[in-house]
């Protein structure tokens, strides 16, 4: 049986973005990850430069999901992205990613949040965690009723980003998928 996907979401779980921004969480490091600017003529003919967008990321935390347990994806509006400025600063390989093509930031009139459906269909059936700091009890109950295989929908604080609680409920969850297969 392959292992369970475990969606990663950036900004959020692995970025505390809303941390106080004076206040870089301990372990964390600097990141500056330059930002589209626009052209000169979408801003009135004056070359205009958009600031760094400052994100922090915790190396440790490459070395911890990879023992996981899980497949790694990134569930992200990074896409590939993520790829060339999370994962090496993480230590982890080139991800795998969603990708969210019309859906990105469409907001659905049953308030299921807009990455719900296209991650139940990358996870075709295969169970899954995702880890993210927007899920609701509706996408809780949109993932029930389309997906068959289990799924965990964790809810991670922007403020704190990943933890050791964190971790250990992801661990536990597969943990779980491995004795109910062992027993089906």
């Amino acid at each position: 049986m392959s292992r369970p996907l475990l969606f990663l979401d950036v900004d959020g779980p692995l970025n505390p973005y809303a941390a106080k921004p004076e206040r870089r969480p301990v372990g964390y490091t600097t990141l500056r990850v330059p930002q589209a600017g626009g052209t000169a003529e979408e801003h009135g003919g004056l070359s205009r430069r958009r600031r760094p967008l400052r994100v922090w990321v915790n190396p440790e935390h490459g070395q911890v999901l990879l023992r996981l347990g899980y497949e790694l994806c990134w569930a992200t509006t990074w896409m590939d992205d993520a790829n060339r400025w999370i994962a090496p600063v993480l230590g982890l390989p080139e991800l795998p990613f969603v990708d969210f093509g019309d859906a990105l930031f469409r907001d659905r009139p049953d308030g299921v949040h807009w990455k719900t459906r296209p991650l139940v269909d990358y996870a075709n059936d295969r169970p899954f965690a995702w880890v993210d700091d927007e899920q609701s009890d509706l996408d809780q109950a949109y993932v029930t009723a389309h997906h068959r295989a289990r799924a965990l929908l964790h809810h991670v604080n922007p403020r704190i980003g990943l933890r050791e609680d964190d971790f250990r409920t992801l661990t536990d969850f597969a943990r779980s998928l491995d004795t109910s297969q062992a027993t089906s």
